[in-house]
């Protein structure tokens, strides 16, 4: 996570901040976008379409969850993300010791615990943590239509039901670890332009577009073996071959906001980035009142095209909202508040 600290007297986007605020920027786009894809994870669409429609719209999922899904939430998670106590716990830690503590989150330990134990007892499992069930009865509320229902059952069933997913999907350790990496890198302002940080990021850019191929088909191999196995050491290559595929993105663009041509181009951005939480948890909001049925619940209508293009209008709604709430204060407010809460006692 990148944080504007009070302690580098330079609260302002101006230097290396404009960077990380349009990267940041384009990581929450990229999220409002898969997450139209997903109807925000009630998945209901049109039962009959037109033949070129159908392929239109799996042309645009392919693209969509190819470049972004399992990317954008890394790329989000490296700069900004709600797995917050652990910056809480180790904001005055040394950056070795920040760097260390990333490395092991990023390595999946808890997949290769299971994979281990696997191996030394054939009859060794994941535990059953019933996401599958719990999103099913999530789904149920939603479908009912009553609103009230809605919001009890997301704000306890729909966050435990979060929560356990993300730690059956090898997540929970990666979001700390891209947590952490990204205060470490904060630190040694390497968003900053110089020679020096120039040569990382062709450095990073090279070596995970060189790991990235091999760890796809080793991946790709390990998916073709026992359930355990998948569970397990597939979990974590996935997790990898994503992740290098996120460095890609991540010092692509930071390579390419250096050209004059590039960062007026994507200059909107910084906007949306610099509040990234408070539309991150809006588009939220929004996407339930479009797809949802106690809203417009125009999800049996919306295909992966139509939701690309709503996905595309939230987008741009959220930016004008930015651009004007910006112009009067230096903060989103859910950014005020986060930024408070974590340098308390600082």
């Amino acid at each position: 996570m990148i944080l504007r600290q009070d302690d580098g007297k330079n609260c302002g986007s101006e230097g290396p901040y404009r960077c990380v605020d349009a990267l940041r920027g384009f990581a929450v786009l990229a999220i409002v976008l898969v997450h139209n894809l997903e109807h925000f994870i009630f998945p209901v669409y049109p039962e009959n379409q037109p033949a070129w429609l159908a392929a239109l719209d799996q042309g645009v999922f392919n693209a969509v969850f190819t470049l972004f899904a399992g990317k954008a939430y890394a790329i989000f998670s490296l700069l900004f993300t709600v797995v917050g106590l652990v910056l809480f716990l180790v904001r005055h830690w040394s950056d070795r010791a920040v760097l260390i503590l990333a490395v092991l989150f990023l390595l999946q330990p808890v997949e290769w615990f299971h994979y281990i134990a696997s191996l030394v007892n054939p009859a060794h499992h994941l535990p059953d943590l019933k996401v599958g069930e719990m999103y099913a009865q999530v789904a149920e509320v939603t479908k009912s239509g009553n609103f009230w229902d809605f919001i009890l059952c997301n704000i306890t069933l729909g966050q435990k039901t979060s929560l356990l997913w993300v730690v059956n999907a090898g997540r929970f350790f990666q979001t700390a670890g891209l947590f952490l990496l990204g205060f470490w890198l904060g630190r040694k302002r390497r968003f900053a332009d110089n020679a020096g940080n120039r040569e990382f990021w062709v450095r990073t850019l090279a070596v995970s577009a060189v790991l990235f191929a091999p760890l796809y088909t080793l991946n790709e191999l390990i998916m073709q073996g026992p359930e355990i196995v998948r569970q397990t050491a597939g979990t974590a290559f996935d997790m990898w071959q994503k992740l290098a595929f996120t460095f890609v993105l991540v010092s692509s663009f930071v390579l390419l906001y250096r050209n004059a041509g590039f960062s007026r181009a994507v200059s909107g951005l910084r906007f949306y980035g610099r509040m990234s939480l408070t539309n991150y948890i809006t588009q939220s909001v929004i996407g339930a009142l479009v797809y949802f049925p106690f809203g417009l619940y125009l999800a049996p209508h919306c295909g992966y095209t139509l939701s690309l293009l709503i996905g595309i209008a939230v987008f741009i709604l959220q930016l004008l909202f930015c651009r004007w709430w910006l112009s009067r204060h230096r903060q989103g407010p859910l950014e005020y508040i986060w930024h408070k809460w974590t340098w308390i006692g600082s």
